[in-house]
């Protein structure tokens, strides 16, 4: 027998329990050691902390994620701005262009032969930021493909707004048309 605590050796020369009794109760604190010591204390620690590291590279994962998408967004941005900067026509003219942007109406001086264009769609006005610039189709669309906010008039695309169904004058008005060149 293992060596008892000095209160069961008490116990029992006191007669107060018997050998056998005191040898059960030294089995159940073994199996109690063993059992609570090595899987369950540890093991939930363990558990949690996997659990907490797991979740950490998850929030990691996700914010690279974002930190790509933004730098990626960032540099189709700046090609978009570079291919304004590149490829965009010389205004001349006496000809004011007016145009809605961001809820105000702009004005553009352009030629005869940009107004057409511009009404047809061969021409279209994008936001260089400092100011808009007259581009042609080609590369329009490939502004467009990277950051399609620049785009502020294209004639040559069909209108994305939607119809409200239930707008009654909307209905009424929508047979007459007005020309995309009109002179205000």
């Amino acid at each position: 027998m293992a060596k008892a605590n000095p209160l069961q050796e008490q116990l029992l020369k006191a007669g107060l329990v018997k050998k056998s009794k005191v040898a059960e109760v030294a089995r159940e604190q073994a199996k109690a050691r063993g059992s609570k010591g090595g899987a369950a204390g540890p093991s939930e620690i363990e558990l949690e902390a996997q659990r907490a590291r797991a979740e950490k590279a998850e929030r990691d994962r996700a914010l690279e994620a974002g930190r790509k998408a933004q730098a990626q967004q960032r540099e189709l941005q700046a090609q978009a701005r570079q291919i304004v900067r590149d490829r965009k026509l010389p205004r001349s003219g006496e000809v004011e262009y007016r145009f809605t942007a961001a809820g105000a109406i702009r004005t553009l001086l352009v030629d005869e032969g940009q107004r057409r264009k511009l009404a047809s769609g061969a021409l279209v006005i994008v936001d260089a930021g400092e100011g808009f610039a007259l581009l042609p189709r080609v590369a329009a669309d490939q502004v467009r493909q990277r950051d399609a906010s620049m785009i502020v008039l294209d004639h040559g695309q069909a209108s994305t707004e939607p119809v409200d169904p239930d707008d009654e004058d909307a209905a009424y008005y929508a047979q007459f048309k007005v020309p995309d060149d009109l002179m205000w």
